[in-house]
């Protein structure tokens, strides 16, 4: 009798670790970051905090406008430097944040920023440096999309 109860409890323990031994060993998923929008965020490049970057052109993809949420979370103001292109045809723009404030591109109230000479069509994404403060920057691609869809219609150059 005995061994009948020892042989029922490994069984059991058996079953247990074999149904759940997969969550023992994979990443939870809910703590892997991502960007849930069209647009990407991008790692902190100083004091500045920027979310759901993408910029919209048209077919050709000559020219597009930057939409972004820029946050300033410290109680200085600070400046927000943006590059891209390479060699002669590299171009810059500085965003100033207040304190305390976010800077959202694109919408109702702010106008999103002209790019001028992107050079990418939509479906690709364009490499943009981003620096504030004492940060050191980051590269990182940033997907330029169509008007395809009717919200980004109006955002067209």
């Amino acid at each position: 009798m005995k061994s009948r109860l020892i042989a029922s409890l490994a069984l059991s323990t058996l079953v247990v670790l074999g149904t759940s031994g997969c969550a023992l060993l994979s990443t939870q998923a809910t703590t892997i970051p991502y960007s849930p929008s069209d647009g990407v965020n991008i790692p902190d490049s100083g004091p500045l905090q920027v979310r759901n970057v993408l910029i919209v052109s048209d077919e050709e993809g000559v020219d597009g406008n930057l939409v972004a949420a820029i946050v300033n979370a410290t109680n200085d103001p600070h400046t927000l430097n943006i590059e891209w292109g390479e060699g002669s045809s590299k171009s810059s723009e500085e965003i100033r944040v207040p304190a305390l404030s976010t800077v959202s591109l694109g919408t109702a109230e702010t106008d999103p920023l002209p790019l001028e000479g992107i050079d990418t069509k939509p479906g690709a994404n364009l490499p943009m440096y981003f620096q504030s403060g004492d940060g050191e920057g980051i590269l990182f691609d940033v997907p330029v999309l169509d008007g395809a869809l009717p919200y980004y219609g109006d955002l067209l150059p």
